[in-house]
């Protein structure tokens, strides 16, 4: 059998290393922007952490931008994974039950989020704080979808048209109670609150959910309730 060429087991290990350099400026890319946000991360930065070159993020994601690219990317990713399981629902399931179905699957996720997936709410808690370049890219791929199956659910309680304001409104308020249980270092160091064990979240869900639709009820019976939902 031939012997491999020291220059193609060279080659080899140069694919090999180079793989290994940038799954190391991911994962260390990943840690340092969900600690201290895009602004307040250098190219350096990463680069120590990663034991890389400093030419190594631009020979493998352009710039910072393109490696907090793909950071937001795996972030994505499970995002989306989340909302689908928010809005998968049995078909011909009635509005309450899908409004049900969404509070009782997403809430858990905010208020108990597994150690694999605390970073995503860090990092995302510093893009709203401090949106950067690719703020619309997220919001249009992880964060409109689950609002527009909201939109959907709620415009059928109220028998109203999707475009009626009074629709947003409304998940607006229920997307409201349930990021006040999101997961939350400040609550946790000076009140250890809310609690994030399986029942204390399975009740909170049940809560927002009759809450809400106690509350989406009131809406369409209020004065000019009706007289909107029918124009």
């Amino acid at each position: 059998m031939a012997k491999r060429s020291p220059a193609r087991a060279r080659a080899k290990r140069s694919v090999h290393d180079s793989a290994e350099t940038r799954q190391r400026l991911i994962a260390a890319a990943r840690d340092l922007f969900a600690d201290r946000g895009f602004a307040r991360v250098t190219v350096r930065d990463i680069c120590a952490e990663a034991s890389a070159n400093v030419a190594a993020v631009s020979y493998h994601f352009g710039d910072k931008l393109g490696l907090y690219r793909e950071i937001v990317g795996e972030a994505i990713d499970v995002l989306k994974q989340t909302s689908m399981i928010s809005t998968d629902t049995v078909p011909g399931a009635s509005a309450e039950e899908r409004l049900r179905h969404y509070v009782r699957t997403f809430l858990p996720r905010l208020a108990n989020p597994s150690d694999e997936t605390q970073w995503i709410g860090k990092l995302m808690n510093h893009e709203m704080a401090d949106p950067t370049p690719i703020a619309t890219w997220i919001f249009e791929e992880a964060i409109m979808p689950r609002l527009m199956h909201l939109r959907d659910i709620i415009a059928e309680l109220l028998d109203s048209d999707r475009d009626d304001p009074l629709v947003m409104r409304c998940v607006a308020s229920v997307q409201a109670q349930c990021l006040f249980y999101r997961a939350d270092p400040f609550k946790a160091a000076v009140a250890n609150w809310p609690p994030a064990d399986d029942a204390s979240v399975a009740a909170v869900a049940d809560h927002i959910v009759a809450f809400s639709l106690a509350g989406i009820a009131a809406a369409r019976c209020a004065p000019g309730g009706m007289q909107r939902t029918q124009q």
